[in-house]
């Protein structure tokens, strides 16, 4: 050990003051005069590291207190960085200058039309016809004051936040206003893709063809939710957008132009010929597009049809010189004895087998020709027919009077259709079907219903006289009743219940049905003459017939009518009453009763007119 040291601090390692572990140690760390330092541990690297970090975040944090306190004072009242109002930054004005700069910018955008995008319609709404305008207080107010997060601060740096207008609102006006707007131009119906014509000026009826764009319809969704999203973005620069529901349509604009394109322009390119035997139809490209039926598809085509009704049509009258019309055998009447006037084949064009091949004609550009195809078809009642039926004999005979002006042209016109009618075995004559349509363009006149003169005036009034006399030469023949009804009221030009009603009192027909039970034919001779009408039955007779009246009962008393005026015509009327009529039919060869039928009538009283 050392004993003497002159160095300051000597006596400081005694042997008193370590001990005996640790006294080698410091004898270790002094070597004569030289201190001799230790190497350095991980721990000790460990502080020193820690005490450089701690002292630079002190000095960080020092700087930013500074710098936040110098912001904060040199922004104080201003608006917050970053803030923009309908896409205007007033970041970091003061509130006096931000109220100026949006003035300035928004004012000319308070009238400008705002534009609007619903569906894909695009149009504009008025802000002031829509109750639309600027609540400035409130605007101001929502840019804010600064922020007195340091953190809030720091990011304004780095970001922007619009905070929006604040919309003044006439409530009831915009929602008329946009209720209108939808109604005018928002909401329409879907439109479905479809082909039109337009003809070609100075052409012979060239056509040209046009697609019609399909378009979805559109309804706007709610017209409540279009008015929040008008307040919420009128004054924004991308307008403002409103729900829509869609009504989608099926074709598509692709399906349509391959319609166009593939079969309808080719079809109307030129015209289309028909071949007949000795004369030829042309149809023109106008009747051809008339033809066309278009029909949206849910596979997105366009489906064209031809309706070949009106090609035939425009065909057939410049081809009728080629077709025949067919007729049966008929009855007629030469020296008041019938003939056969013979049946004709009937030869038609066959419209369905002569456009079997139309589409694929329409499709060429050349050679656009088709031939009529002709079926020819026999009569009904075929001239061998007509000399077999066993027509040689008048069978049944009813003669009729009474009648004058207007009622016997019209019971003129009616013989006419039905004189010559011939009813095979087994076959039912049909009063209706024969004469056809009782119109004035095939010779009927107005007259009373009535064949009496009473009741009122139609046309074709007064052929129930005829009708009524059919029926009786038909039951003189013995032939079946297939259906008729009686007048009303009686008249007593007539069999009592063997009178047939052929016409309503507005005109309509009333159907009589002669039903021909005998095995061989008959013919209908009908003899307008001098205020009477006879009607012979011909055939092959079989029975004799006796008719038996039957008693009147039930009496109802006519009604009583008062009348005045230059137009009112008295009459006694007539009281109503039920009765009936027994038919016996007796068989001509052996004089035997066949059978009896009875049929019941009953009359409505007809009214008594006083005139005073």
């Amino acid at each position: 050990m050392r004993e003497d040291r002159d160095e300051p601090g000597a006596g400081l390692f005694t042997d008193d003051l370590l001990p005996d572990s640790d006294q080698g140690l410091v004898d270790e760390l002094f070597e004569g005069d030289r201190v001799v330092h230790p190497p350095p541990t991980p721990a000790s690297k460990f502080r020193r590291g820690l005490g450089k970090a701690l002292m630079v975040t002190g000095v960080l944090m020092g700087l930013f207190v500074v710098a936040y306190a110098v912001d904060l004072i040199v922004s104080a009242g201003d608006v917050p960085r970053g803030v923009t109002v309908a896409g205007i930054d007033v970041g970091g004005l003061t509130h006096k200058e931000a109220e100026s700069k949006l003035r300035r910018e928004l004012e000319p955008r308070l009238i400008e039309p705002v534009r609007v995008r619903a569906g894909d319609v695009r149009t504009v709404l008025y802000p002031t016809s829509s109750g639309l305008g600027l609540d400035w207080p409130q605007t101001l107010g929502r840019a804010g004051h600064q922020p007195l997060s340091p953190y809030t601060r720091l990011m304004s740096f780095f970001s922007s936040r619009e905070v929006g207008v604040v919309t003044w609102t006439d409530a009831p006006k915009l929602e008329k206003a946009v209720s209108d707007l939808a109604a005018a131009q928002l909401n329409r119906p879907p439109v479905e893709g479809n082909i039109t014509f337009q003809p070609v000026a100075g052409s012979d009826g060239g056509v040209v063809a046009t697609a019609v764009e399909p378009r979805n319809g559109q309804t706007l969704a709610d017209v409540k939710e279009a008015v929040t999203a008008v307040i919420d973005r009128w004054l924004g620069d991308e307008g403002v957008e409103l729900k829509v529901d869609v009504a989608p349509v099926k074709a598509t604009s692709l399906g349509v132009h391959a319609a166009l394109v593939k079969i309808v322009v080719p079809a109307v390119a030129k015209p289309l010929v028909i071949r007949g035997e000795g004369k030829d139809a042309t149809l023109k490209p106008a009747t051809i597009a008339e033809s066309f039926q278009f029909a949206a598809r849910d596979d997105g085509n366009l489906e064209v049809r031809i309706d070949q009704g009106k090609l035939r049509a425009a065909a057939q009258p410049q081809l009728k010189e080629t077709e025949t019309d067919g007729a049966d055998a008929q009855i007629v009447f030469v020296g008041d004895r019938p003939a056969v006037q013979p049946s004709k084949d009937a030869r038609k064009i066959n419209w369905d087998h002569t456009f079997s091949m139309l589409t694929s004609v329409l499709a060429k550009s050349e050679e656009r020709e088709l031939k009529a195809v002709y079926d020819a078809s026999s009569p009904a009642v075929s001239t061998d027919a007509a000399n077999v039926l066993g027509i040689n004999e008048i069978i049944g005979e009813f003669t009729t009077s009474g009648l004058s002006g207007p009622a016997m042209t019209n019971v003129q016109a009616l013989a006419s259709r039905v004189s010559g009618a011939i009813v095979k075995p087994n076959e039912t004559f049909s009063l209706g079907a024969r004469s056809g349509a009782r119109t004035a363009d095939v010779g009927y006149v107005p007259a009373p219903v009535n064949e009496d003169g009473t009741g009122p005036v139609v046309v074709g009034g007064g052929v129930s006289q005829l009708a009524t006399t059919l029926y009786n030469a038909a039951y003189l023949a013995g032939l079946a009743d297939g259906g008729h009804l009686e007048h009303d009221h009686y008249l007593d030009r007539y069999p009592v219940a063997r009178d047939v009603k052929a016409i309503n009192n507005d005109g309509s027909p009333v159907e009589l049905q002669i039903v021909n039970d005998a095995p061989t034919g008959i013919a209908i001779q009908v003899i307008p003459a001098n205020g009477s009408v006879t009607v012979r039955i011909w055939g092959t007779k079989r029975f004799s017939v006796q008719s038996v009246g039957g008693e009147r009962h039930s009496y109802v008393p006519q009604p009583v009518q008062m009348g005045s005026g230059p137009g009112c015509v008295p009459d006694p009327g007539a009281a109503g009453f039920s009765t009936s009529d027994t038919r016996v039919l007796v068989d001509v060869v052996t004089g035997t009763e066949v059978r009896r039928e009875t049929r019941n009538a009953t009359y409505s009283p007809r009214a008594a007119i006083i005139c005073t």
